[in-house]
């Protein structure tokens, strides 16, 4: 019986390591499998990535022309309304330094709020 037994004890041994070496391969299998896919979504990301890159540049590029346009009317127009100013100041100047000198040159005396 002994000889029966030692059969069988080598047999369940062999199974076993027959049983370790296929969860082994299991294993290396899955993880390959996950840096596979791992790689794959890092390259879908870039070419999304890239893409959108692209997208945007043109769109920039269609509307950045559009903006310079706006922002030269922009500056025309707050050059003529500066124009503007400045010769309503020189319009202006001597009449109102006539009125700062009568308003400094003749004091009209009131009585404060709060000393009523």
């Amino acid at each position: 019986m002994s000889a029966q037994s030692s059969t069988g004890i080598q047999t369940l041994l062999e199974a076993e390591k027959e049983a370790q070496a296929i969860v082994t391969k299991a294993r290396a299998y899955r993880t390959q499998k996950l840096k596979d896919a791992r790689t794959e979504a890092i390259k879908e990301i870039e070419a999304y990535k890239s893409a959108k890159e692209a997208e945007f540049k043109k769109f920039e590029g269609e509307h950045s022309s559009s903006n310079s346009k706006a922002e030269e009317e922009a500056n025309a127009s707050v050059q003529s309304e500066l124009i503007a100013i400045k010769e309503a100041a020189v319009k202006a100047k001597d009449k109102v330094v006539a009125q700062l000198i009568e308003a400094i040159a003749t004091p009209k005396p009131t009585l404060h709020i709060n000393s009523q």
